[in-house]
């Protein structure tokens, strides 16, 4: 019972591993299937996120479709959901609800400040999860801008990934004790606790010095290290020199050894191989600045199958992100396409409830199925 990321991204790497993961929307459907290219009708976005998935559509404004939850709810093991901690109670779908019938139940409660606090009912997506972090302001320190919302959707996949170890902490748990539990996660714990740096912020320091992007005569590199370390390796391993005497200022080195190396990596070094030979030298780790669809030719990510492909429901094929989990004995990989609203209606229904056709159609009001023409 998620939509956009932080759910259905928890949801998508249990069914790589190979759980039966049944999706359950509302009649309009998750809206991230308005986003991105549209193949038979799936949008890219919610192809990445939902791929391996069973769907079923029930409307919760109809009682009928609460109690139809409700009798899933038990027979499930694991129920993730990303509402604002006042929805499912205001549903009848609380945990307390749903366990006194199925207590082995495990529920996963993902939403932006956590339960039982003045920010709980606050609506909050990973940018307002970004800003308030100090994310926002960190990186627009970083590279003197106006604040901006980071590339990519940290505080969702911090939250979803940290449920996702949660979730499989109560299910090992619950084989033992044979005990269900609710699982209350925020993504502003998540993204904190993810936070490598937050321990300046804890002891009254100045943000960490950040790694760095250097023009180079082999295109723009990210290194690894803040640049008084890139200025001791240079110095020491190639004998560099700032050129100035000991009564220099701070800032009158910093900017002579700024331009060292400037110089060092676009004239001393005169190509990209020259570049990368030095930085190996030196045991300086290097990344190329890559646009996003760059990344398909990265060496290592054409040799683990990082992408992979998928039926796109329409006779042919689309690529997808494989799942990042290499076993040697298990298996963990995408199990196919993302599903059309409601399909799975009547299939998830018998699979789970026992429930015949017949029984299906009667619920004609609260079920939705939206398949291509």
């Amino acid at each position: 019972m998620s939509r956009v990321l932080a759910g259905p991204f928890a949801g998508r790497m249990l069914a790589d591993l190979g759980a039966d993961v049944v999706k359950l929307e509302p009649p309009e459907g998750d809206i991230t299937r308005l986003w991105g290219k549209k193949i038979a009708g799936i949008s890219g976005y919610f192809n990445q996120q939902n791929a391996g998935k069973r769907d079923i559509s029930i409307d919760l404004r109809d009682s009928a479709g609460v109690e139809l939850v409700r009798r899933l709810a038990d027979q499930a093991d694991v129920l993730i959901e990303n509402f604002r901690p006042d929805v499912m109670p205001r549903f009848g779908l609380d945990y307390e609800t749903l366990a006194r019938s199925n207590p082995r139940l495990i529920m996963l409660s993902i939403s932006g400040f956590g339960a039982g606090n003045e920010d709980s009912r606050r609506a909050a997506y990973a940018p307002v999860i970004h800003a308030e972090t100090g994310l926002v302001e960190r990186q627009a320190s970083l590279s003197d801008a106006f604040p901006a919302d980071m590339a990519t959707s940290i505080a969702d996949t911090n939250a979803s990934l940290h449920g996702l170890i949660a979730l499989l902490a109560a299910l090992f748990s619950r084989a033992t004790s044979g005990k269900g539990e609710h699982i209350d996660l925020a993504m502003v714990d998540a993204t904190l606790v993810t936070m490598d740096g937050i321990s300046h912020a804890l002891d009254g320091l100045t943000r960490p010095f950040p790694n760095e992007v250097h023009e180079t005569s082999g295109g723009y590199l990210m290194l690894a290290g803040e640049f008084r370390h890139i200025w001791k390796q240079v110095s020491t391993v190639f004998g560099l020199d700032d050129g100035l005497g000991g009564d220099a200022t701070l800032e009158q080195k910093i900017t002579a050894r700024r331009a060292r190396v400037h110089e060092f990596f676009n004239e001393t070094c005169k190509s990209r191989e020259e570049v990368i030979e030095a930085l190996d030298r030196m045991n300086i780790a290097w990344g190329d600045v890559r646009k996003y669809e760059e990344t398909t030719s990265i060496r290592s990510v054409e040799a683990r199958g990082t992408f992979t492909e998928v039926d796109d429901r329409s006779g042919g094929v689309r690529p997808v992100t494989q799942s990042p989990y290499r076993y040697r004995e298990l298996r963990s990989e995408v199990r196919g396409g993302a599903p059309h609203l409601g399909e799975h209606n009547e299939e998830v229904l018998h699979d789970w409830l026992g429930m015949e056709a017949d029984e299906v159609a009667s619920l004609h009001d609260v079920l939705v199925s939206r398949l291509p023409e």
